[in-house]
């Protein structure tokens, strides 16, 4: 394959070159990033094949609009920004179900009780089994889903989300506010499942231990 010659070059020569329309320059940007693009794909819409058409569809309208980097920021940030807005347009195409964005945009009641929503939540950080917790991501309803992971895994701002949403700084933080409370709940409902397996299982220890011993004896 040749995008191995563009080894030589750095990325801002990588990137000159594809904005001139080098076609073997935009394969080597292809190759440098479409893990990262896919697993923020993956993350947003918890769905392997859209993840991949979404990827496939950052790349194309990178393909179109890379003449229009001027570097203000790091490129990845720049194509993370790209891939971010092509899944939400992807969202607002499909008009899920579940939560939809439109109710992103819902309007807050103002006499309702003000609450610091914005906040880390410590209960969903520290050694929270990672396997159950991205489990429990994708089971969060598609909205509330890209908000979390937009501000709790992508670390933006609730003004960056906001700007990026068509919504308000506080929508935002409330509607990460529901996630974290939905969040929370799979994952007890996920640990009192795990907890109902393992006493499964050693239930079924037990008794194929008593059926041995049962063996030897009736063998003697």
């Amino acid at each position: 394959m040749r995008v191995k010659e563009h080894n030589k070059f750095s990325e801002p020569d990588v990137i000159d070159r594809a904005q001139r329309g080098d076609e073997e320059s935009f394969e080597n940007l292809y190759q440098l990033h479409k893990r990262r693009v896919y697993s923020l794909c993956l993350r947003m819409t918890s769905n392997e094949a859209e993840a991949e058409d979404l990827t496939q569809e950052a790349f194309l309208q990178l393909y179109r609009k890379v003449a229009t980097f001027r570097g203000e920021s790091a490129f990845s940030t720049w194509l993370h920004r790209l891939t971010v807005n092509v899944v939400l347009m992807h969202f607002r195409k499909k008009r899920v179900s579940e939560i939809s964005l439109d109710e992103i945009l819902e309007p807050q009641h103002e006499d309702s009780p003000k609450k610091e929503i914005g906040v880390q939540d410590g209960v969903l950080e520290g050694s929270i089994d990672r396997v159950h917790l991205e489990r429990a991501i994708a089971g969060l309803p598609p909205g509330y889903r890209v908000i979390f992971t937009l501000h709790d895994i992508e670390g933006y701002e609730h003004h960056e989300i906001a700007e990026m949403m068509d919504c308000s700084v506080g929508n935002s933080k409330s509607q990460l506010h529901k996630a974290r409370m939905k969040l929370r709940e799979l994952l007890k409902l996920g640990a009192a499942g795990n907890a109902d397996r393992q006493q499964q299982r050693t239930q079924r220890a037990g008794n194929l231990a008593v059926t041995e011993q049962d063996t030897v004896a009736l063998a003697a």
